[in-house]
């Protein structure tokens, strides 16, 4: 029989790579992970790793296992919570990750009317932008992700083994210095008209957007600048070094100062969601915290 701490061990023993890296990293002693890494090899009856000097080394067996250890884990962890709730604890934990406009703005307003409905809900939350966090979601070092994806992009799949909570439609705007000849214009512009500017890039995701979109309009951006940092893109705009084109959330994200924002044809949309494991979307605490995340995303002046 396969005991859950047992796939944990060999979890933490795949991605640290040594009995005593994974000790420290579960709070145990390297003995410790040695017997329960025996005592699995002796249950599924075949080894799972090869050790080559002080390093572990997945067999095809093992990696099998890791691969369907998150799944486990997950539903293991889904079943515990629901049980828990269901005998009158009224507890939980909820770890969540979200890319940072997203923690900015729709988070903090979340996490406060959860924590007026459910005091005894601890989150604990991490940053971390798509792909990045829907990988941590599935190897199950976290209960809720945040991500986004661009209308009309491709991989309109990669979601389809989660279950997705939608909570809002964030349109790309362009952000100009305030002395720049586009900073009064009324209504929208075309992408076009700012193919000789410079251009400050954002996060790796939205950069490729912006390429993308700009190679339609038919010119290739220059890109003098790249940051993840939105404060960042704001500054440098204000700056007059360049234009740049950043998600509504974002721009609420921060105090745009000596910047203007002009809206943009075509509109470029972004879906913004919140991600979990089927198995999870049952936990009454992760229930509670997909429910304030949507309450969240409606009254956002991007989702209007």
């Amino acid at each position: 029989m396969i005991e859950a701490r047992h796939l944990r061990v060999l979890r933490a023993v795949a991605s640290t790579g040594s009995f005593s890296a994974a000790g420290r990293e579960l709070g145990c002693t390297q003995p410790a992970v040695s017997q329960q890494m025996k005592a699995l090899e002796s249950s599924v009856g075949t080894p799972l790793l090869v050790r080559t000097g002080r390093e572990m080394r997945l067999t095809q067996a093992g990696e099998a296992l890791v691969r369907h250890a998150a799944g486990i884990i997950a539903g293991l962890t889904a079943a515990e919570e629901e049980v828990a709730a269901i005998a009158g604890l009224r507890a939980g934990r909820v770890r969540l990750v979200s890319f940072p406009s997203g923690s900015s703005t729709l988070v903090p307003t979340a996490l406060a009317a959860l924590r007026a409905a459910h005091p005894g809900t601890r989150v604990f939350l991490e940053e971390a932008e798509p792909p990045k966090s829907v990988e941590l979601l599935r190897e199950g070092d976290c209960d809720v992700a945040l991500a986004f994806r661009y209308e009309g992009a491709a991989g309109a799949e990669e979601w389809d083994d989660l279950a997705v909570r939608p909570l809002l439609t964030d349109r790309l705007v362009a952000l100009v210095p305030e002395g720049h000849r586009l900073a009064r214009t009324e209504g929208s512009v075309a992408i076009g008209e700012l193919a000789r500017e410079s251009w400050i890039a954002g996060c790796p995701r939205c950069r490729g957007q912006l390429v993308e979109v700009c190679e339609e309009a038919g010119f290739l951006p220059r890109i003098d600048f790249a940051t993840d940092d939105y404060p960042a893109v704001v500054g440098l705009v204000g700056a007059g070094l360049g234009v740049a084109v950043l998600p509504q959330l974002a721009v609420e994200s921060v105090r745009p100062r000596g910047v203007r924002t002009v809206a943009l044809e075509p509109a470029v949309r972004r879906e913004i969601v919140a991600l979990t494991l089927p198995d999870l979307a049952q936990v009454p605490a992760v229930t509670a915290t997909l429910d304030e995340l949507a309450r969240a995303g409606a009254h956002q002046p991007a989702a209007r």
